[in-house]
């Protein structure tokens, strides 16, 4: 049903094949680490590529549906939204350079009525529930049902020299420089007219290689391939990938510091087989490097990349692809950039193995949280996923971790909040800086809540009462004279120190 299911189980020819179980986990607690963390990235993906549910749906309807899932996912603890929003070089947004995606209206170029922006209606919803907004972009696919359907706008039409088939899809060539730049323009473009918190890509980089059929950049290896001989072919295609990566990473920081850059790579980086130094997992499958021409852990290294969300879609003890194998060692090659581990909702449901996945990725030394595919298979509390987050892995709410690589400083404390007693409890006011276009300005505050004789303790989530954008804030009255102490939160999300509010 899924085109990413399909991608996946194109991957997974080249793995062993494993049956798995269909029995419902029950939610349970998660046992070994005995606490939440205050601070989790707790993601999901919206795929809006080959998904016919849009073109249907009027903008009011639309955005009915986006509230309904929004208010679900935030009740399931989801703290970060990665939204697909260019597909196949076309658009979920208003756009100057690439025309409306078909997946949008039905038909590619056509433009929704009223001028609806998925994107920038969504960015609002996200940062009034203080959720993140990512901008997925799929960076090469250019269309996969031929020529003849893309709209007059599409890039294609202006420059078809740039361009290749392969396994039925048009697909930008990595390999000439002006399509880097062309993406490169369509990124700026996105950052610098939406209020995005980052920049999102997966694993489509050179295609999913098909056996037998060999990538069609003949032509642009002999113009652009100087200093490569015919051997060192892959070393090429991989360069131009870095070199892609590398431009995006600057593109963004000269157009907005703060936003982030991501990548959620296929889930294993090489096997140990490939490695003469056998530093590869000890696994037998697909490969970023050498087969998707994709070096994470380089673009880790050299901090072109802000985080990574290794896709390690497969069961606990998959003879092939066993997933605490690799969670373990993308732990092992974090290189000190945020790893979040990317989860396959219906086949670790399915598995039971939600508990032991939980558990693991809290006990790993560099896991800093978890993203799950697809947003739907929450919303459709598959085999018990949403009961198990709401009532024992999110049961309490959580920051996204601080980017303290990109800025690493507290923003200043809250200036005279106060409290005002109402009927039913307390309405809370307080100061901070307005201009909010400075990333290190508060962004977001949290207001924690101490029983009397309660140690204050900022670091246990189970004490935060509520998080806002807002500056102003309705507490529920407490029957307890209880304590409240508030922080600010900049845009890499650094806390202040607290500062206690006065009149509770």
């Amino acid at each position: 049903m899924y085109i990413k299911y399909f991608r996946f189980l194109v991957a997974i020819l080249f793995c062993a094949i494993t049956s798995c179980s269909t029995v419902r986990e029950k939610p349970r607690p998660a046992t070994s680490t005995g606490k939440e963390a205050k601070r989790e990235f707790r993601g999901a993906w919206i795929q809006t590529a080959f998904q016919g549910e849009y073109k249907d749906m009027t903008p009011a309807r639309m955005k009915k549906d986006f509230i309904r899932k929004l208010n679900y996912l935030q009740a399931c603890g989801i703290n970060a939204i990665i939204f697909q929003v260019r597909p196949e070089a076309d658009a979920f947004y208003k756009s100057d350079i690439e025309p409306w995606s078909r997946f949008f209206t039905g038909e590619q170029g056509v433009a929704p009525a009223g001028e609806f922006d998925p994107m920038a209606f969504l960015i609002q919803e996200c940062h009034k529930r203080n959720m993140e907004f990512h901008a997925w972009l799929n960076p090469f696919r250019a269309g996969t049902s031929g020529t003849s359907t893309l709209a007059e706008t599409h890039v294609y039409h202006e420059h078809p020299e740039w361009f290749v088939t392969y396994n039925k899809q048009l697909l930008f060539d990595p390999g000439i420089p002006a399509c880097r730049e062309y993406i490169c323009r369509v990124v700026e473009d996105i950052v610098s007219r939406y209020d995005v918190d980052a920049i999102h890509m997966d694993d489509y980089f050179y295609p999913y290689p098909v056996n037998g059929i060999p990538f069609p950049d003949d032509n642009s290896f002999r113009t652009y391939g100087k200093g490569y001989t015919p051997d060192e072919r892959d070393n090429w295609r991989r360069e131009n990938v870095n070199t892609l990566i590398r431009e995006l990473k600057h593109t963004i920081v000269k157009t907005k510091a703060w936003v982030r850059f991501g990548i959620s790579p296929f889930g294993i980086y090489r096997n140990k087989k490939s490695t003469p130094d056998g530093s590869g997992s000890n696994t037998n499958g697909l490969q970023n490097y050498d087969n998707l021409y994709a070096d994470i852990t380089l673009w880790a290294k050299k901090k072109w990349i802000d985080y990574n969300i290794p896709q390690i879609y497969w069961e606990i003890g998959h003879p092939a692809a066993d997933y605490i194998t690799l969670a373990k060692w993308w732990d092992k090659n974090a290189h000190d950039i945020h790893l979040y581990i990317g989860q396959d909702v219906a086949r670790t449901m399915k598995a039971s193995d939600l508990t032991r996945k939980m558990e693991l990725s809290r006990s790993l030394h560099h896991v800093k949280g978890n993203c799950f595919w697809p947003a739907n298979e929450i919303v459709w509390n598959t085999d018990g996923i949403a009961d198990s987050l709401q009532e024992h892995y999110h049961k309490t709410p959580a920051l996204i971790p601080a980017y303290t690589h990109m800025h690493n400083g507290r923003p200043k404390k809250i200036a005279s909040p106060r409290a005002e007693r109402t009927e039913k409890g307390y309405t809370v006011k307080w100061f901070a800086r307005e201009d909010r276009k400075d990333p290190r300005n508060p962004q977001y505050f949290v207001i924690y809540r101490f029983l009397p004789g309660q140690k204050i303790d900022l670091n246990n989530p189970a004490n935060i009462a509520a998080i806002t954008r807002y500056t102003e804030c309705y507490i529920p009255n407490k029957k307890l004279k209880c304590r409240y102490v508030i922080t600010a939160v900049d845009r890499f999300h650094n806390e202040s120190k607290g500062k206690r509010i006065k009149g509770m």
